[in-house]
């Protein structure tokens, strides 16, 4: 009798956990993306030449931190906005996954007035 019981048992779980395992992932994706949605709705803020009122317009950035941003140009990644001490870090955390730093062309004309002259 008791080994029927353990049997009972043992089918009873062998058929259900896969079941709750199946309900378990299946819940997990249609949590995941919505922050993916709203991340691909909304464009990346450049902080290299965005105008101040889309600066302004970030979460935590006001007229002076915006204008902080913008006279601190140029940056070479998003993260100089914490290293030279433009903005707070925890402001930062707040923005990193709207902004973005491209690179403009502008050091590669500057290297072409650095050759040296030639000497008579």
């Amino acid at each position: 009798m008791f080994r029927n019981l353990t049997r009972i048992a043992a089918v009873f779980c062998a058929l259900t956990l896969p079941a709750a395992m199946a309900t378990a992932q299946s819940s997990e994706p249609k949590a995941s993306p919505s922050p993916k949605t709203k991340a691909a709705k909304t464009e990346l803020v450049d902080i290299n030449s965005a105008p101040k009122d889309k600066l302004d317009a970030l979460p935590g950035i006001g007229e002076a931190y915006s204008q902080k941003i913008i006279d601190g140009r140029p940056y070479k990644s998003k993260h100089d906005l914490v290293t030279r001490k433009v903005l707070p870090q925890n402001v930062y955390d707040k923005i990193k996954g709207q902004i973005v730093a491209h690179q403009t062309g502008e050091k590669s004309s500057g290297s072409a007035k650095a050759s040296p002259s030639p000497k008579k």
